[in-house]
């Protein structure tokens, strides 16, 4: 399989289940939450995290968090990867302004995946315990901003990329 077939199924790939991890953290935004993971995400404290599974477990949503997790470190490894081979492919054109993307799309692949990994997986831990912990809710809430960047860049930078090839395709 070429990488350019590697990258485009994961990719792809990737924003599928991106879209089934949307849904299945949906019922997760409750009155109490209503960013639902997003507020877990972001939560920054033990206090926090504990106050938002303790809504949920009320609700009866323990099970429905914990599929949405997993399935958010299925979709991070899935479009990680599928980014980075994303980046690697494009590195190597011949096109300047691809080939520089594709170097950047690399760099913002491997920052995603370190740091959606970094936010998932602590997640998952304090919903396992069933409590929050100061240092893996600070640590979801710090580097999700850089999450959040990367993935935009990846997402964006391979459009670009496929968007220029394209246009040079039909201008020659």
């Amino acid at each position: 399989m070429s990488l350019y077939r590697a990258f485009l199924g994961l990719w792809i790939g990737g924003l599928i289940l991106f879209a089934i991890v949307i849904m299945l953290g949906l019922p997760l935004g409750v009155s109490e939450v209503p960013g639902g993971i997003l507020d877990h995400q972001a939560a920054g404290s033990a206090a926090e995290v504990d106050r938002i599974q303790y809504v949920w477990r009320s609700a009866g949503l323990w099970n429905q968090a914990a599929i949405a997790m997993i399935g958010d470190l299925i979709f991070i490894g899935i479009y990680g990867a599928g980014s980075l081979l994303g980046g690697l492919h494009f590195r190597r054109s011949t096109m300047r302004p691809v080939s520089i993307l594709g170097v950047l799309i690399a760099i913002a692949a491997a920052a995603f995946l370190i740091t959606d990994y970094a936010e998932t997986i602590g997640q998952f831990i304090q919903l396992t315990r069933f409590q929050g912990d100061d240092s893996l809710a600070s640590l979801a809430a710090s580097v999700r901003p850089v999450k959040i960047a990367s993935w935009l860049f990846t997402f964006c930078g391979v459009i670009a990329c496929l968007v220029i090839r394209r246009k040079a395709r039909r201008t020659a």
